[in-house]
């Protein structure tokens, strides 16, 4: 028999960062994250969403313990969580070009 290689704590994590990555939205916060700290304000407008479905996503990042807000004045900064997120979003965006190879044709794709 196998011994189990990850405690329930590890594995619920783990399903929870999936969970951050199932949607393309939080995901393109996640990448947009990894190279400085943004407002909601400009992510909605990169990331071409409602400051709704901004706000909803945002919350659901911090929830999995992905994103904190710093306050500025009235507003509040997001910036990754952690500073281990950057290289493993980095090293998934490899992952990714394994499984799908052609992913990157564009002259804009940063991930290789």
């Amino acid at each position: 028999m196998l011994a189990p290689t990850a405690t329930v704590t590890h594995t619920a994590a783990l399903a929870r960062f999936g969970h951050a990555l199932s949607d393309p939205t939080r995901v393109g916060i996640l990448l947009a994250l990894r190279e400085a700290p943004a407002y909601p304000s400009d992510l909605a407008d990169t990331l071409g969403v409602s400051r709704q479905v901004m706000s909803n996503q945002l919350a659901c990042l911090r929830g999995c313990g992905l994103v904190e807000a710093t306050p500025d004045g009235r507003r509040s900064q997001y910036r990754l969580a952690d500073s281990h997120l950057a290289p493993a979003l980095n090293e998934l965006l490899q992952v990714v070009l394994v499984v799908e190879p052609d992913c990157c044709d564009g002259e804009g794709c940063s991930c290789a």
